[in-house]
């Protein structure tokens, strides 16, 4: 409705009745217009009919959806059934043209805008959540393994010769094959003891980039979220190292833009040496379905050629989901769920130390791990081996999600390379133990239900294990 459309309704309606309804219009109008003008996350998340309002502006600017459209291509837009078109908001025609994924469609204004402004909030919650100096990002259609080595194939043109990519050591295998499969030997760096952390053994990284040679590194990958007891990668002293030795710096940040400590580790890793990309999933940090990543850095000419690399045109869903939920969350929505995610950390920590003290156990002391918690198994292993590995299946069936039990002595070939006690990110960790994550968007329900069930399954897996009392000690 335009204010021609309103003068014509006064002729229809009352006219106050058809003010209040366009002053109504215009307050809608005006979020959309600063949304556009600034191009960050509204602090104050949009009502479900903005947000919707600004989706069907957007659809009726792509051309399938054209009044007199008459398309003869072989990609028009078509759709055959109605419930997929209402499930994408007839935004059909996905991001980027087949040289680019951030060019703009001239089929699909409506779609391209959706792109470009998806790009722009995220750099801004980015910003929002710590890396303040990041330059430019996009949202890619693939998950954090593939859009790691969509990073990874950028490199090699620019570092031909560079075979070998330096990894210390993390128990995940997509990042591992990300590697792979983009053609490159991982050099392994396995992680060192301190306390009850494994971290970065930066002198065996310096010792292999002397070895090989740093002309044939193609990157150093390191991480920042990952399981306890492992912690985040000493991000700053790599990248001076990267700086120093002129070795690009790829991050595996998967769900560390939950968390702030993560998040200053990048910052301060880019201020003190160098990143050049650093790549985070978009489900385990804003709640969407599974599906997309961020790629973000602090030379946008670097970023630009990633996304130059993407082949073909890309899936908008991802960007979709991500919009969506950040303009209805809003910056102040998502700093309050960043908020209570920390919280419900320390509220994890607490409970699960005092169910390891009355269990015989203990939480493992990993302060450098701000996301995920471990507590030991070793008095449950000294009753039963078996009874380790059951753990983790009693509580799957009980509905305990996202816990896992790490058992002493795992081996596991992973594209053709055996990694010995895996899961446990280290050859020979002292203990088994059990993993819990306090991840963004954890209620304090989760933390009792989950308390509640594995004292369950502890109490019974030693009831079963303690030997049965003979007829003369009755």
């Amino acid at each position: 409705m335009n204010s021609e459309n309103f003068s014509i309704c006064e002729k229809i309606v009352s006219s106050s009745y058809v003010r209040q309804g366009s002053q109504a219009r215009r307050s809608h109008e005006q979020l959309i217009r600063l949304l556009l003008e600034q191009g960050k996350c509204p602090e104050e998340g949009w009502s479900e009919s903005t947000v919707e309002l600004f989706l069907n502006e957007l659809a009726v600017m792509d051309s399938n959806n054209f009044l007199g459209n008459c398309g003869v291509g072989e990609r028009e837009g078509r759709v055959a059934s109605s419930l997929v078109a209402r499930r994408h908001y007839r935004l059909i025609h996905g991001i980027g043209r087949s040289g680019d994924i951030a060019a703009v469609q001239p089929k699909a204004a409506g779609s391209s805008l959706l792109n470009k402004l998806t790009n722009s909030i995220v750099l801004d919650i980015l910003k929002v959540a710590g890396v303040r100096s990041v330059s430019s990002c996009f949202v890619v259609p693939m998950a954090t393994g593939m859009s790691l080595t969509l990073c990874f194939l950028t490199l090699r043109h620019r570092r031909p010769q560079a075979p070998y990519i330096i990894w210390p050591r993390i128990d995940q295998k997509s990042c591992f094959k990300a590697m792979i499969t983009a053609g490159f030997e991982p050099v392994v760096i396995e992680n060192v003891l301190e306390g009850d952390e494994l971290r970065t053994d930066l002198e065996a990284v310096e010792k292999k980039i002397e070895e090989l040679g740093a002309e044939n590194i193609l990157c150093v990958h390191s991480t920042t979220s990952c399981f306890a007891p492992r912690v985040p990668d000493r991000l700053e002293e790599l990248a001076k190292m990267c700086a120093k030795h002129d070795i690009p710096h790829i991050v595996n940040n998967a769900y560390g833009i939950q968390s702030s400590k993560c998040m200053h580790l990048i910052q301060q890793g880019a201020r003190v040496g160098r990143i050049d990309a650093f790549v985070q999933s978009l489900d385990k940090n804003f709640m969407v379905p599974v599906g997309g990543a961020i790629i973000a850095g602090f030379n946008e000419s670097f970023i630009q050629e990633i996304s130059r690399m993407y082949p073909g045109r890309a899936s908008a869903s991802p960007s979709l989901d991500v919009l969506i939920t950040l303009l209805t969350l809003g910056a102040g929505g998502y700093k309050r769920l960043l908020k209570e995610r920390k919280e419900m950390y320390a509220h994890l920590a607490q409970e699960l130390q005092k169910l390891a003290e009355a269990h015989g156990e203990r939480l493992l002391h990993t302060p450098h791990n701000p996301i995920s918690l471990a507590m030991s198994l070793s008095s449950l292993q000294s009753q039963s081996v078996k009874a380790v590995t059951q753990l983790g299946s009693m509580l799957f069936t009980r509905q305990v999600s996202g816990a896992r039990v790490v058992p002493l002595g795992n081996e596991q070939v992973v594209s053709g390379h055996t990694f010995k006690g895996f899961m446990s990110h280290s050859e020979a960790y002292p203990c088994p133990y059990l993993n819990a994550a306090s991840a963004i968007g954890i209620t304090q329900d989760d933390v009792t239900l989950c308390i509640k069930r594995l004292d369950k399954c502890l109490k019974s897996l030693r009831k079963e294990a303690s030997p049965e009392p003979t007829a003369g000690t009755m």
